[in-house]
């Protein structure tokens, strides 16, 4: 058999043929690539806007003001404190709306159940500031309790079935009269960023837990950035090379691959039980947090080193510079943006880390607000970890509202990282 000739218009025709695969085939993998971003932003969009509706509510509170008359006969000038001010107004309310207790007194109890007991402490700072007051009509102002919170904010409905909501119809009724008496008024939670860690919903805050972390990231940017800095310039620029060198790199990359819930156990058993620090501490946090940055502060500040075009180093030693001159005055300057930016982004890695606070004891209920390195504290994520833990519903939200705040403190930190890179980077 003879075989057809190939003809030129065949080979343009196959050509062609061959073209259109490949551009199809481009076009698909630019359609994956766009699809699998899309599918990365979408989930992106779902987890953000989860949080966001969960916390939202967090930002704003309830307060009620009710008018309460210091009855001399129960109020002690001299220790106001000792005054059962709760049960005080709760007669009071009852009595304003016409209700009748009975002998056992379970509509006072139900009453003083709507009202947070930060109202007893205003009130009672009332009297210590002006015993004068004693005998008088005054308006007390306090946050109302989690659950009346929830149900002013529609968290809690009337059709919900009573027996599975906290709240009674009863209670839900005198909550409905006193807002429209103008007694509840709606205004931003302030107490949410002002105020420490709480037993009760309604007055619990982040400050603490903000105040320990900011003091842990103190301590892990005050050693583990000098060290990380310095053991990346002596390995890339004076280290000699050799099998040593070698291990030391090998091992500082998987460093950065270990689990951070080794590092938290490292910690227990060197700072704590060794060395006898002060348990759940910003030093001791702080520590911890440290040993974990180091490697990617290393490893990044060799990366930004070797990007430093040799012909730097070779034109400040032909010109009679040391080698030490030649690094610190002329290389590590020229690497600075890589350096600020590696060291930022592994303190806001830093600063989302959860295992190793839980096993130095930051797991633990710390109300109040640190004030040194060795007082015990609480940080942002393990207030996450212990608020989502919480048997009250109102703490859901804080939980959420939590989560948004330490999400802004990492936006910021890497939007600080980008900024100073592009800043100060320079283009060989």
């Amino acid at each position: 058999m003879t075989e057809t000739p190939v003809t030129s218009e065949m080979r343009a025709a196959r050509l062609r043929a061959g073209l259109k695969r490949r551009y199809a085939r481009e076009g698909r993998f630019r359609l994956y690539g766009l699809l699998a971003i899309g599918v990365a932003v979408g989930f992106l969009l779902l987890l953000l806007g989860r949080i966001i509706e969960q916390g939202h509510t967090a930002f704003y509170t309830h307060t009620v003001t009710v008018p309460v008359y210091m009855d001399p006969a129960r109020v002690d000038r001299a220790y106001p404190q000792g005054t059962n001010f709760e049960l005080l107004v709760a007669e009071q309310q009852l009595a304003r709306m016409g209700v009748a207790d009975d002998a056992q007194g379970t509509k006072a109890a139900a009453m003083r159940s709507l009202f947070s007991s930060e109202l007893k402490f205003a009130a009672a700072a009332r009297i210590q500031g002006n015993p004068n007051l004693v005998g008088q009509t005054v308006p007390i102002a306090a946050p109302v309790s989690d659950d009346a919170d929830l149900y002013f904010k529609h968290e809690i409905s009337r059709a919900t079935p009573a027996d599975q909501r906290r709240l009674s119809d009863e209670q839900i009724s005198w909550l409905d009269r006193m807002k429209a008496s103008g007694l509840v008024a709606t205004h931003f939670n302030s107490g949410l960023f002002t105020k420490g860690d709480s037993t009760e919903p309604e007055l619990a805050g982040v400050l603490g837990a903000v105040v320990g972390s900011a003091l842990m990231l103190v301590v892990t940017a005050l050693i583990a950035i000098p060290l990380g800095v310095g053991a990346a310039l002596y390995l890339e620029e004076f280290a000699p090379r050799g099998r040593i060198t070698d291990l030391i790199e090998v091992n500082i990359n998987n460093l950065a691959a270990v689990p951070s819930i080794i590092y938290g156990l490292l910690g227990l058993a060197l700072f704590i039980n060794w060395m006898h620090l002060p348990r759940a501490s910003p030093l001791v946090g702080g520590l911890v947090l440290a040993l974990m940055a180091l490697p990617t502060i290393i490893i990044a500040t060799r990366s930004s080193l070797k990007a430093v075009p040799p012909s730097i180093r070779e034109a400040a030693l032909a010109m009679g510079a040391s080698k030490t001159q030649t690094v610190f005055q002329h290389t590590l300057p020229l690497a600075m943006p890589g350096v600020m930016t590696g060291a930022i982004i592994s303190m806001a890695h830093a600063l989302g880390e959860t295992a190793p606070l839980l096993l130095i004891g930051m797991v633990s209920f710390i109300p109040g607000i640190p004030h040194s390195l060795g007082e015990p504290t609480g940080a942002l994520p393990s207030l996450v970890y212990i608020w989502e833990n919480a048997s009250e519903r109102a703490f859901h939200e804080r939980t959420a509202a939590a989560i948004l705040v330490l999400l802004a403190f990492m936006i910021v930190m890497n939007a600080a990282a980008i900024f100073l890179r592009r800043r100060f980077e320079r283009r060989w």
